[in-house]
């Protein structure tokens, strides 16, 4: 693996914790969501993330985050007594979303740290490669 290789496995893991913010943040922007019909409530999104190797002819594998896809928790949802909802159901309930506002509050900070230390990399890996440069003067 050469200094360049930190560029791209950097790279795909800031594009992977931009995904992860952007999921919480959608997340908590519909956790006040209620409905008459369990299938019409928002359920929360997780991101899900692998890391990936391929080797190229003669030359070294690129490396870095893969992003597998975004499920939807299978979490219960809440459901509420609330017969004066206008989302009511026959029986007076509303289903409200299986958001975690905590946990996603936990997950966007995780994800911008994360952020932030990739961001460290790269440029720790810039100023190695520049004093490298300068060496030949």
């Amino acid at each position: 693996m050469s200094l360049f290789d930190v560029f791209n496995v950097a790279g795909s893991a800031m594009n992977a914790q931009s995904v992860r913010m952007n999921t919480s943040a959608s997340n908590l922007a519909n956790a006040g969501n209620v409905s008459g019909d369990p299938d019409k409530v928002y359920r929360a999104k997780h991101p899900v993330f692998s890391n990936f190797s391929t080797t190229l002819a003669n030359e070294s594998g690129l490396q870095g985050v893969r992003i597998d896809g975004i499920y939807e928790s299978e979490a219960p949802l809440q459901l509420r007594y609330q017969p004066d909802h206008p989302e009511a159901d026959a029986d007076g309930n509303v289903y409200a979303t299986n958001v975690n506002t905590v946990e996603e509050m936990v997950n966007m900070m995780s994800a911008s740290r994360s952020y932030k230390n990739n961001v460290e990399m790269l440029n720790t890996t810039k100023d190695l490669l520049l004093q490298t440069l300068s060496l030949g003067r």
